[in-house]
């Protein structure tokens, strides 16, 4: 067995304090090299990294022992700190001015050379990096991604025990209930034929919390949700998971842009959040940016034109206003003088496959403009659609005629396509917005009814109730998002607290009273016990941390991810199981 003995530093925390001290430090090779018969190594630990000297003239058996080590080879490392001699500092390292001269050294273990390299920040296949993410999180970058990570948890933790919140737990193995994915589900041994289910949120125990007077909880949770993965999905994630009793949306807000703050304070220091962070409504959102996570590091708002079109002889402007429908207008900045005609056609063909039938366009020089709607329009009426959509002389314009939110829709992801294409969205730049007002509820055509937006427990805006017969898609849900650079990362709403509106929610979603009983029936009694207003919200952890670090991929800061498959490459899961597992759970598996 091996004696070990404590360390007395870690190797990326040495300093010209510690020189003259004797030290004991433990790592991994990251980089050795043979300078005139003098060996240097780099040593890594999950602090940093140090330079080891091994010179004979100190100890000759100490310098043979150090020839065999290899990259990747765990070390202990006895020895004195002491200035690096002059001109040799490495500005690289936080340890850059100081090493260690080695006057023992103990090999803990080999290691057989990586499929890739673990010192350099080379390119390497995401298959590779999965398959070996022992090798891959070794990797300096990945760390500091993991331990940034660990780091906004922390933090997250230490401003809501501020603020009178309590870390409460919630079951992992629960029953199915209709969230908007599908479960996984998980087969009882003791039960044959039923099955619990993971949880696609703590939804409805958290309101059972409310319901017993926690006032205030907060989890940093396991969430599970089978559904097609992106960059920013996978099937297991992590959210911090947040309710309040007695607390209208204003003072959620509120925390939470402390929150928001206080990260940027104690964690992102690049990131600055305004006092109060700035709120729109759903549908402002949608008519001025195209999107409900609308990305406002950039300009570029649509414009609604379709009052000054509505006149025209144009057939295709006209048809659609009459029909109901409107005609909205994007500027794109310089667009009109940089663009070929080709790119101009390109940027339509995108439209036709977003779902539009088309796209008109217009520039203009000093002269005259250019565009094939001069004739149907007219430059008097151009002149409008200019003034109206703010575009100046070498700005190409976009018009979409076509149902509201299809044409704001298309737009919308055009000026983001754009806005990266042309440059226009600040790198380094941390944009906030609270987006509220949500449609409660959605038709499904696969259901063929209504469907709830949010999730059946959301609050309506009690005044829009009364359009439930004629227009109940325009009723209001007290749902809010909050969004950080186009990217959804929270969303909650006010709750139904009232057993007899709950129930009412369930007829409106046509959720038969028996299926609502046998789902959410411990619900709806526990509210006939009196439950106290309440709402919350859940920030998805993962896609906070990748916006903070300024990744594209939500894969890059879990440490165990899923293929786009759902696949763990490191343990080949999801795996088959044996004859004898399936008959203990009362099951069969059928090829089809």
């Amino acid at each position: 067995m091996q004696n070990f003995v404590i360390r007395t530093h870690y190797c990326g925390e040495l300093s010209r304090h510690d020189i003259g001290t004797r030290v004991i430090v433990y790592g991994w090779v990251h980089k050795m090299r043979d300078l005139g018969g003098i060996l240097f190594s780099h040593v890594r630990d999950v602090s940093g990294i140090c330079q080891v000297v091994f010179n004979p003239g100190v100890s000759k058996a100490v310098h043979e022992a150090a020839s065999a080590l290899r990259s990747e080879y765990v070390v202990k490392i006895e020895g004195s700190v002491r200035e690096r001699p002059e001109g040799n500092d490495n500005p690289l390292l936080t340890t850059g001015d100081v090493e260690v001269v080695a006057d023992s050294v103990e090999v803990l273990n080999s290691a057989q050379t990586p499929p890739f390299s673990i010192s350099e920040d080379s390119k390497v296949s995401e298959h590779a990096r999965f398959e070996f993410r022992y090798l891959d999180l070794r990797r300096p970058a990945m760390q500091e991604k993991i331990l940034f990570r660990s780091k906004v948890i922390s933090a997250m933790r230490r401003y809501l025990e501020d603020h009178r919140f309590h870390e409460l737990e919630t079951p992992i193995l629960t029953r199915s209930t209709p969230e908007g994915a599908r479960d996984f589900l998980v087969p009882s041994r003791m039960t044959p034929g039923h099955f619990y289910a993971l949880p696609q949120s703590p939804q409805l125990f958290k309101q059972i919390f409310m319901v017993a007077g926690f006032d205030r909880y907060f989890q940093i949770c396991r969430c599970f949700r089978d559904e097609d993965l992106r960059a920013d999905r996978q099937p297991e994630f992590t959210q911090l998971d947040m309710e309040l009793s007695f607390t209208p949306p204003k003072e959620l807000f509120r925390i939470v842009n402390g929150l928001m703050s206080y990260l940027a304070q104690s964690v992102v220091p690049l990131m600055s959040v305004p006092e109060s962070i700035p709120v729109m409504t759903y549908r402002d959102a949608m008519e001025r940016f195209g999107s409900d996570k609308p990305d406002l590091r950039f300009a570029m708002e649509l414009r609604d034109v379709t009052e000054v079109v509505e006149g025209t002889e144009y057939g295709i402007f006209r048809d659609v206003v009459a029909g109901g429908g409107r005609v909205k207008a994007l500027a794109v900045p310089g667009a009109g003088a940089s663009f070929s005609r080709k790119e101009i056609d390109d940027v339509g063909e995108r439209a036709k496959q977003l779902g539009a039938k088309g796209l008109g366009w217009a520039r203009r020089d000093d002269k005259k403009y250019n565009t094939p709607l001069l004739k149907l329009l007219g430059e008097a009426t151009l002149d409008r659609i200019y003034e109206k959509a703010g575009a100046g002389k070498d700005d190409l314009v976009l018009l979409m005629a076509d149902k509201w939110k299809p044409a704001a829709t298309v737009l919308g992801t055009l000026r983001l396509e754009l806005g990266r294409k042309l440059g226009l969205i600040p790198e380094g730049l941390f944009a906030l917005t609270w987006v509220t007002e949500f449609p409660w509820l959605e038709w499904s055509e696969e259901d063929k009814r209504p469907v709830a937006c949010h999730h059946p427990f959301t609050k309506p805006m009690m005044e829009d109730l009364e359009r439930f017969k004629e227009t109940p898609l325009e009723i209001r849900a007290q749902a809010y998002d909050l969004v950080l650079n186009g990217t959804e990362i929270g969303g909650g709403s006010v709750r139904i607290h009232q057993p007899d509106l709950q129930e009412k929610m369930f007829e409106y979603l046509q959720i038969p009273k028996e299926e609502a009983r046998e789902k959410f029936g411990f619900l709806i009694d526990a509210f006939k016990y009196g439950a106290p207003p309440h709402c919350g919200i859940a920030l998805g952890v993962d896609r906070l941390v990748t916006l903070f670090l300024g990744e594209s991929s939500i894969r890059e800061v879990i440490p165990f991810p899923k293929t786009q498959r759902g696949v763990c490459l490191m343990t080949g899961a999801p795996g088959t199981v044996s004859e004898r597992q399936l008959r203990e759970v009362s099951l069969k598996t059928r090829v089809e």
